[in-house]
C-alpha cells in the first residue's frame, strides 16, 4: 500500500509542514519526506506516530473501497489484506470494514518476526487467540508465552508488542477496539 499520498494530503489540509509533522511524531524530516514520496514504507510504529500526530486513527490510511456498508459476510477469498512494507506479517480483515467499533483480524507472523521493534500503546482493548505456533506477548514489563489454544486480553494503553517465539508461522485471531487499521 502507498501511504505517502494520504499522509501528504492530510498534512497539507491541516497546514502542517514536514518539519512540524516530524517534530510532532518524533520522527526525522527525512523519513517523513521519504514516506510521503513512497520511497520508503512506514513501519507499524512510524505509521502509528504519524496517525497520532495528525489526529487520525490508522484506518484513515487504508482504503475502504472493497466492501460496501451492506456487506455482512467476508468470504475467505475476498478478505482485505494488510501487509506493511518491510514486514513479514500479514493482517487479514475478518470484519467487513473498519468503520465499526471493533476490528477483527487474522494475523500471521513468520518465525522470528515481530509486529514492531518498539513497545507501542494506543487507546482501546485487545484480545487474541493463538490458532498455531508460539507467540511471545510483551506487555509492559511482563512477557507471556502463548501457544495453540491460549488467549490473552489487555488494555491497549499498556505498552506492548508481539514476537513469534517459535520455529513456525504463528496464526492468530485478534479483536481490537477501536479499530487500529
Amino acid at each position: 500500500m502507498k501511504f505517502g499520498f494520504k499522509i501528504r494530503k492530510l498534512r497539507q489540509e491541516k497546514s502542517i509542514s514536514i518539519e512540524q509533522l516530524a517534530e510532532m511524531a518524533k520522527l526525522s524530516t527525512g523519513l517523513i519526506s521519504q514516506v510521503e514520496r513512497n520511497i520508503t514504507g512506514p513501519s507499524v510504529t512510524t505509521l502509528w506516530k504519524i496517525a497520532k500526530a495528525l489526529n487520525v486513527s490508522m484506518n484513515y490510511f487504508f482504503d475502504e473501497d472493497e466492501y460496501e456498508e451492506k456487506d455482512n459476510v467476508v468470504r475467505k477469498d475476498k478478505r482485505k489484506m494488510i501487509i506493511l512494507p518491510n514486514s513479514k506479517i500479514t493482517y487479514e480483515l475478518l470484519s467487513p470494514n473498519i468503520k465499526g467499533k471493533i476490528e477483527y483480524l487474522l494475523v500471521e507472523i513468520d518465525a522470528g518476526e515481530c509486529n514492531t521493534k518498539d513497545l507501542i500503546c494506543h487507546e482501546g482493548e485487545e484480545c487474541g487467540y493463538i490458532i498455531k505456533g508460539t507467540l511471545k506477548v510483551k506487555l509492559g514489563n511482563k512477557e507471556h508465552i502463548l501457544e495453540e489454544g491460549d488467549s490473552i486480553y489487555f488494555n491497549s494503553n499498556v505498552p506492548h508488542r508481539y514476537i513469534n517465539a517459535g520455529n513456525e508461522k504463528v496464526i492468530s485471531i485478534w479483536a481490537m477496539t477501536p479499530p487500529s487499521f
